[in-house]
This record gives C-alpha cells, structure tokens and sequence, in this order.
C-alpha cells in the first residue's frame, strides 16, 4: 500500500459505532467518567458544592434576619400578624430562589454531560470550553425541561390540597369515617400517580440530548424523544432504575458509617458540652465532611444518569435512524483530513429516515446481536441452528451443437530447398621456416628415440 492511500486508524469511541446492548448500556454509563472526569467529575462536583453552598447560605440569612425580627416583637402587637407573613413570604421566595439554582444546575450539567457523550462518541475529549458553546444555546430550553419536574410536583400537591379543603368545606371532616376515606383516596391519589411519574419520566428521558445534540425546539425535542422510546421503554427504564438503585445503596453505604463516625466524633471534641472555638469548629467540620461526601455522590448519580439518559439516545438513533453509519462516515472522513464545513454535524436528523408516527421495525433480539459463528461455519453453544436450505433444482442443460466436419489440412507446398553452403578447406600447418633445425615429433631426428 502506498503512502498516499494510507490514513490512521480511527480513534476509539466511548462507545462502539453500532446498537448497544442492555449491558453496554449500564457499563458505558459508569465507563464514560474515564474518558474526560475533569470536565464531567470535577465540573460536576464544583457546580453542586457552589449551589449547595450558595442555597445554605441564602436560605440560612434570610431564616435568621426573619425568625429574628419576629422573635422581638410580642403576640399582642398590632404589627406581628404583618411581620409573620412577611416572614412566611420571604423563606418562600428564598426556597423559590433556591429551587431555581437547582433546577438550573440541573439543565447545566444535564447539557454538559449529553455533549460530552456527544463528542466522545466520534472520539473526541472536548474541553469545558467546547462542551459549554455545545449547550449554551439550549440552555434556557433544558431549564424549561427541568422545571416539568418541579411542576408536576407542585399539581399534584396542589390537587391533594384541592381535594383536602372540599372534604372540609363540605362539613365531611367531622365524622372519623370521612376523615379516613379522605386519608384513604389521599393515599391511592399518591400510588396512582408513581407509575404515572415512572412513565413520563422514562418516555421523555431523550430530551435533554435531542435539545443539546439536534438542536431542537422544545416541542420537536418532546415529540422526537417519545418516538424514540417506542419499543425501547423497557431497556430505558431498566437502565435508569438500576443505576440508581446502585447509587441510593452507594449513598447510604457511605452515610450511615460517616455519620456514626461524626456524631462520635461531636462527643469526643466536646465530651461535657464546651463552647469553646476550637469545639465549635471540630464539631462543625465533623457534620461537614459527610454532608461533603454525599454532594459528591450526589453529583456522580447525577453524571451517570445523564450518560445513561444520552446513551440510550444515541442507541435508539442507531437502531431506528441508522446514525451509526453516519457516525462511522463521519469519522472516517474527518481521519481523511476533512475540515469541519465539510464534515458538518453528525447528529443532524436526515428528514428522509427520520422516526415517525409509524411503529417501529421489530428489533432483533440482543442473544442474536452477540451470538457469533465461527470460519469454519461451527455454530457456538446458545445460537439456534440455521434453518436446513432446500436443495437447488437441477438445471437442464440444452444438447451441445454438433459443429460440420472439418476436411482434412492440406499439406503444405514443399519449397525449394537453399544450396547448402560450401564445406570449410581442410586444415593444412604452416611451413617452417628453412632456417631452423625444428622437427616434428616421430620424425627421426635430432632428439627423438
């Protein structure tokens, strides 16, 4: 091969270019914080402790500036039924205030993450810097996405709160048999509405890679993200509700020893109750340091979700769209020295193969995804045999032509024979010279025998 048709061999991934299994699934979830963990660990990790910490402290000035000036007033003052709801109102603005920073933390790392996976996909460690022009202008749209959640807990509090004021406007919760059937359809109304959550959780859970990745509108990325699930709704929910099962289990591993360790830690700093600085600061670092080390939890759970959310994006798209073939052409091409105009975006929806309103093609199960057959054609332990193939008709073959006898070759004219060349004089030796006494051998004379 020469030089000049020779290129690099494409860089690997996060992921393989072609459909994921349930298992690639959870493990490239986990895996991906190996491919690029300052932006996706350590971003991760600073943003959480930075809103944390700015919500402790905005929440922890405004309870205290309020309750304060509460505290001083007395119950019989004209003024402390305003003060009491101007304190009520402002620790609600503040836990407003505070549910916004999460909710936009949230939309950020949620963005962050899907175009990291983006971009590791095609084998790029992208820095903060592209990552963030990536999601920036989907921003406000993934923080639209984030609040249905705060929404939908907010209507259904709002409704149970609805149905508890009827009971008690209606006279019925005067009677004990009211009160417990309002308890009771209090509790199913909660029941009924989990697997409701479950599922518009999991049919929407593409969105936030279908808004950073396609650049969609908010609508297009709702529709596309519920098509995109049809027939992946198992595998989706599947892989969500292990990864945190795994990380709630995870969390609680490292909570319950810290926290013993820490309220032990609170006795021995100060064993009979001092207020000294050096107590104080002890026994606040030793509440701190758990508190630490669940945000960091926190974070990876968060991080790792939103992998799991991306990657079963980007396998539905391979499964329904074929974006692993555009992907693969994607890579190749850029290998060749393709500039980035002429690359274009891999993740562009091509309108022609686009999912649509139709169901989707059956899938073909994963044991015949990872089952494999050997050179020789054996088939391994767990593949079902192929089908026998029926035996090919024999094909007639029509008479051969029967060609006309040839007559026999005329020989060829004799021509006439050149005269052969002269035979070559005969040999005859030179004469001595007279002078000489030489003699042949044999002749008798001087010196013979």
């Amino acid at each position: 091969m020469s030089g000049q048709t020779w290129t690099p061999a494409p860089k690997k991934g996060i992921i393989p270019l072609h459909p994921l299994t349930f298992g690639m699934l959870l493990g490239k979830a986990f895996a991906a914080l190996r491919h690029n963990p300052k932006v996706l660990f350590g971003f991760g990790v600073v943003i959480q402790l930075a809103v944390v910490t700015l919500s402790a402290t905005v929440m922890g000035f405004v309870f205290v500036s309020t309750f304060t000036r509460l505290e001083s007033l007395s119950p019989s003052s004209p003024d402390f039924e305003a003060v009491f709801a101007g304190t009520v109102a402002m620790n609600l603005v503040a836990g407003i205030a505070v549910g916004l920073a999460s909710i936009a933390f949230t939309a950020l790392m949620q963005g962050v993450v899907a175009a990291e996976i983006g971009y590791g996909a095609i084998g790029v460690k992208a820095s903060l810097g592209t990552l963030w022009r990536r999601m920036i202008p989907s921003f406000w749209r993934l923080a639209a996405f984030a609040s249905l959640s705060v929404l939908f807990v907010f209507g259904i509090i709002v409704i149970l709160f609805l149905i508890i004021a009827g009971f008690i406007a209606g006279g019925l919760g005067e009677s004990a048999g009211a009160i417990g059937g309002v308890v009771i359809l209090v509790i199913l109304l909660v029941l009924a509405t989990i697997p409701l959550t479950v599922w518009l959780t999991t049919k929407l859970l593409l969105v936030p890679s279908i808004l950073v990745l396609e650049r969609a509108k908010f609508r297009d990325a709702l529709v596309r993200s519920w098509r995109l699930t049809r027939g992946r709704f198992w595998v989706a929910w599947g892989v969500t509700f292990l990864i945190g099962l795994m990380m709630g289990v995870a969390m609680q591993v490292v909570s319950l020893p810290v926290t013993l360790v820490s309220s032990m830690l609170g006795t021995v700093i100060a064993p009979t109750g001092a207020t000294d600085t050096a107590s104080i600061m002890g026994f606040a670092f030793a509440l701190i340091v758990p508190q630490i080390l669940l945000l960091v939890l926190q974070a990876i759970t968060l991080v790792v979700q939103s992998t799991a959310g991306t990657l079963v994006y980007l396998d539905s798209r391979m499964r329904y769209e074929g974006l692993d073939q555009a992907l693969i052409a994607h890579v190749e091409r850029r290998d060749l020295g393709w500039s980035d105009d002429q690359l274009g975006d891999p993740f562009a929806v091509d309108p022609s193969r686009a999912v649509t309103n139709a169901p989707p093609p059956a899938q073909v199960p994963e044991w015949a995804m990872m089952a494999q057959t050997g050179y020789d054609g054996q088939q391994y332990p767990g593949q079902p045999p192929y089908p026998a193939q029926p035996p090919y008709p024999a094909q007639p073959y029509p008479a051969q032509q029967q060609y006309p006898s040839q007559p026999p070759y005329a020989p060829a004219p004799q021509s006439a024979q050149a005269t052969p060349p002269p035979p070559p004089p005969a040999f005859t030796p030179p004469t001595p010279p007279a002078d000489t006494t030489w003699t042949a051998p044999g002749s008798g004379g001087e010196g013979s025998a």
